[in-house]
């Protein structure tokens, strides 16, 4: 059986105790059914996985020993920033969790002119708060041990006017990656539209601010289909899938 992983906002130490947040407590005692003596895996995003015993399981708050973490997570063969403009609920949820399984070390939601979602304020923060559970749960799945960083979001412009350049994912463009030269060592911004992709003058001013178009053959992809296929091309031409 499978060691469940699960993540905590704590500090983790060897010998520590402590007590587990009341979610992922009652996801151990009602999903899973563990009780005293159980083990599972911690991590907090510091890169390391720590295992952990089951002393007084609780809903509220079971309590867990730690135990010495284990080897801490290699770094990225080349760190990926995805820049994704904002889409509807369900299609960005499935973007976030597949380019976290995929590898990407940080993400950058972006509200451009086709954004059909609007969100300002406590409706702003509350997706945050969701899109950061998404986020968590696929590292608990795929066993990362590093936490991308989810930035704020904010308009493609300011964003476009901090950059100094990546790849835009745009299916008109003349070039494919294999005819790119590979990215330096500090890795590479991928730019992604959200449903409709980004308007002509969004393109141009991408471009402008040094970002080089990019198609992945032949056909246009949805937006929640287009961050994996180009995430899996990058880890396979650059990164980790060599």
């Amino acid at each position: 059986m499978r060691i469940p992983r699960i993540y905590t906002p704590q500090p983790l130490a060897a010998g520590a105790t402590l007590t587990l947040e009341a979610e992922p407590s009652r996801h151990l005692a009602l999903v899973l059914r563990l009780g005293a003596g159980d083990t599972v895996t911690l991590f907090n995003g510091d890169g390391r996985d720590y295992p952990a015993r089951i002393e007084t399981p609780a809903r509220a708050g079971a309590r867990l020993s730690v135990a010495a973490p284990g080897e801490p997570e290699p770094p990225p063969a080349l760190p990926v920033t995805l820049a994704l403009g904002v889409s509807k609920g369900e299609r960005m949820d499935f973007a976030l969790q597949k380019s976290v399984e995929l590898g990407v070390e940080a993400i950058q939601p972006l509200f451009t002119e086709r954004s059909v979602v609007r969100l300002r304020d406590e409706r702003l923060q509350r997706r945050l708060q969701h899109w950061r559970r998404v986020i968590v749960a696929a590292c608990e799945q795929s066993g990362r041990r590093c936490v991308p960083d989810l930035a704020e979001p904010l308009g493609l412009a300011p964003w476009l006017e901090q950059q100094p350049g990546g790849l835009l994912l745009d299916h008109r463009s003349e070039w494919t990656l294999p005819a790119l030269p590979p990215p330096g060592s500090d890795g590479v911004t991928l730019l992604i539209g959200p449903e409709g992709g980004l308007a002509p003058r969004e393109r141009d001013s991408a471009r402008a601010h040094g970002f080089t178009g990019v198609r992945l053959g032949p056909r246009i992809m949805r937006t929640e289909t287009a961050p994996i296929a180009a995430i899996a091309a990058i880890q396979a031409l650059w990164g980790d899938f060599r």
